[in-house]
């Protein structure tokens, strides 16, 4: 792999791991349209470095501000403190992709990891936000969080397990119709997605080093963390900035249409 291409990958996966796109789709998808050879674990791997380290960096207050009321819920052995109450909910939400990822990742990746099948779904990413903007009442903050709108949240994050359903759009789309407003759905996504992204590169680490690839590891490896770092942080904060004023139809229309046009050269190729 040329650097280039690596700084281009991830490029790729900074956007998409926070965009309501797919980053999972857009990495089986990009290689595939562009004619590359797939990236291979090791690569992935540590693509998860990077936007595990924007993700971490971007939230680093809150994150903060969360474990010092989760410690308040310890010692007060209540839930009455608001911080701590959001925390528990962030572990909630985390429950359910932990056990399905954890469980079944690895079938679903070697059932529905091909071109076709992530257009397929990335139609439905699209179908979520397009029903989460008609169907949501967006008006309450985190404060105001309940446990069912947690799990419900959370069991909408397992779908990301199917390569083309975005794991934040997904949320996102679960956060609006639960009623949160768009920007603190957006933001208890990245929040729930931490461990997720956390455990997701470990995981895939450990992988790569079982199989012996992590001696591929090379500086233009380092070359596409460092960009799917620096895009995450950016995109992120665009993400939320956007969605203080813009609904989400822009990214189903985008999912739409990068689906049609898979699906039209899956076709022409044969």
């Amino acid at each position: 792999m040329e650097i280039w291409q690596a700084i281009f990958l991830g490029i790729v996966q900074g956007a998409t791991e926070f965009l309501p796109v797919s980053s999972s789709g857009h990495l089986v998808l990009v290689p595939w349209l562009l004619g590359w050879e797939a990236p291979g674990l090791a690569f992935d791997a540590v693509l998860h470095l990077g936007t595990m380290a924007a993700v971490l960096v971007y939230f680093w207050r809150d994150w903060v501000r969360l474990l010092r009321g989760g410690w308040q819920v310890v010692r007060r052995r209540s839930f009455d403190h608001a911080d701590g109450r959001v925390l528990a909910m962030v572990v909630v939400a985390s429950i359910p992709a932990g056990i399905v990822g954890f469980l079944f990742e690895d079938f679903f990746e070697s059932v529905f990891n091909t071109p076709v099948t992530a257009a397929l779904f990335l139609l439905v990413t699209a179908g979520l936000l397009v029903a989460a903007e008609r169907l949501g009442d967006p008006a309450r903050v985190l404060g105001g969080l309940t446990w069912t709108d947690a799990l419900v949240v959370g069991l909408a994050q397992t779908l990301a397990i199917f390569p083309g359903v975005s794991r934040s759009g997904s949320t996102i789309a679960a956060g609006l119709w639960r009623g949160l407003r768009r920007e603190e759905a957006a933001r208890f996504s990245f929040l729930i997605g931490t461990p997720i992204i956390f455990a997701a590169g470990v995981k895939q680490i450990y992988d790569a080093a079982a199989g012996g690839q992590l001696a591929a590891i090379s500086n233009t490896f380092f070359a596409g963390v460092v960009a799917a770092a620096v895009v995450g942080y950016l995109c992120i904060w665009w993400l939320l900035n956007f969605l203080r004023r813009q609904r989400l139809f822009v990214f189903a229309g985008y999912c739409t249409a990068l689906s049609i046009v898979c699906l039209v050269v899956a076709l022409t190729r044969g």
